[in-house]
């Protein structure tokens, strides 16, 4: 799976990179599929708290899956991005199988 990731108007750090690529390369063991991944991270400057954002877009044949969230950190908006796009492949897969 190919993975891209940019942040937005802010250099990531490499550890945060690592963890975002280990986490999307996870999903890999729901559907084995996934094209690749495009990952946008964002400060939201409107709130204080939970103001970083992840965006992540997964390629996969058939259609576009899509989760952003917002949290404290890019780790927990990540996990929970994550978490989401997992739910969404199952769905998929399952409809496909149907």
């Amino acid at each position: 799976m190919e993975i891209q990731i940019q942040a937005i108007h802010f250099n990531a750090d490499e550890k945060l990179e690592a963890f975002l690529k280990e986490k999307l390369n996870k999903l890999s063991q729901f559907y084995d599929n996934i094209i690749g991944a495009e990952v946008f991270l964002k400060i939201d400057k409107a709130k204080t708290n939970g103001n970083k954002v992840v965006d992540i877009r997964l390629n996969i044949p058939g259609k576009d899956v899509f989760a952003a969230k917002q949290a404290d950190s890019f780790e927990k908006a990540g996990d929970e991005a994550v978490e989401a796009l997992r739910k969404q492949i199952i769905k998929h897969k399952e409809k496909a199988l149907a």
